[in-house]
């Protein structure tokens, strides 16, 4: 696969529009019969379900990211705010301050700890619901698109 083709799948696998992704990857004369001739390759499509996949992975470790932020226990925090001395380095190790933005000891003494604002990664969370979605959504008419154009060249054999 060429450079071309494989910036092709990328920008295929972004936008869903196999226009566009013929237009960005650089094929500028008929973009939408370039795009529909690649989309029938079975190189081309293996390496879109591919990148979708890895696509997906990352979605899945930001949505578990944002859960944890949205979600999280504050309690080894809450522990260490109430304490009367500072803990060894092994028991601040073995402490979760994943939601803890910052952490001063302010001069009069004492001890300072902001947290993460938990409304931030419910929208973004929901946001990236709302995106899943109308992926999903989309793709069966893509694949509808792609079944018409196969029985229109009369190739139905890569299904």
């Amino acid at each position: 696969m060429t450079k071309r083709e494989q910036l092709f799948c990328l920008y295929f696998t972004l936008l869903r529009s196999g226009r566009d992704a013929a237009a960005r990857s650089g094929y500028s004369l008929r973009p939408e019969r370039t795009a529909a001739k690649l989309l029938q390759r079975g190189d081309v499509q293996r390496e879109i379900e591919r990148l979708t996949r890895a696509q997906a992975a990352e979605r899945g470790e930001t949505a578990a990211g944002l859960r944890r932020l949205a979600f999280g226990s504050v309690t080894d925090a809450m522990k260490l705010l109430l304490r009367d001395e500072w803990p060894n380095e092994e028991a601040l190790e073995q402490m979760d301050f994943f939601n803890v933005a910052e952490i001063k000891r302010p001069k009069g003494g004492g001890l300072e700890i902001k947290f993460f604002d938990r409304l931030k990664p419910l929208e973004k969370l929901s946001q990236l619901c709302e995106a899943e979605t109308a992926a999903n959504g989309a793709l069966p008419f893509y694949d509808a698109l792609n079944k018409s154009a196969r029985a229109l060249i009369g190739s139905d054999a890569d299904e």
